[in-house]
């Protein structure tokens, strides 16, 4: 993951606070973007949410399962603080409609 990183154009197209496309009650508590030329279950590029933390270290990876979308996925945490991984697990973990699993580095 970290070569991915290196190689790849990270793509932040939701900024932290900004509302999801399909779901407006939903803010994203951290920047949200892709890896550019980077592809994951949704042909789309690998998912990742960027902290505030001034790095580019990938401090963990979380893994979901979205039952709507009936798929799983990676996203990856780069230069997150405690509180925003924190955060970030919750937003993957609220509904009963999607689940993440954290996986620290």
């Amino acid at each position: 993951m970290d070569t991915l990183l290196q190689q790849s154009k990270v793509v932040i197209d939701r900024p932290k606070g900004t509302a999801h496309p399909r779901y407006p009650n939903v803010r994203y508590p951290a920047d949200y973007g892709y890896l550019a030329g980077t592809a994951s279950m949704d042909s789309d590029g690998i998912d990742l949410w960027r902290g505030s933390a001034g790095n580019e270290r990938i401090g963990a990876v979380i893994c979901t399962v979205d039952l709507m979308k009936r798929d799983s996925e990676i996203k990856l945490l780069i230069g997150c603080t405690k509180e925003e991984t924190e955060r970030i697990y919750t937003f993957h973990n609220e509904t009963e409609y999607m689940k993440g699993l954290l996986i620290q580095r």
